[in-house]
């Protein structure tokens, strides 16, 4: 991530958790657009409910990146663009 996504993700007040789930998404949104809450989960050692729960305040933050919660089939699905 870089300094100032960084900056802006702290002065914005997210969580350690919305911060990594962040980071994810934005290292992965140039090869995906959809992410299933349970596959983040895997991916950052957190259950599919903690990432939903944490989502929500990062599709409402202004952030470099738009989450969108899209679908719900075996898991949230979110889409993200840049």
């Amino acid at each position: 991530m870089s300094a100032t996504a960084e900056t802006t993700t702290e002065t914005i007040g997210l969580s350690e958790k919305q911060r990594q789930i962040l980071a994810f998404l934005e290292a992965n949104v140039d090869e995906q657009t959809y992410f299933k809450s349970r596959l983040i989960a895997d991916e950052l050692g957190m259950s599919a409910k903690e990432v939903g729960t944490n989502m929500t305040a990062i599709a409402d933050g202004d952030l470099p990146i738009s989450v969108e919660k899209w679908g719900y089939s075996s898991s949230t699905t979110w889409m993200v663009t840049a």
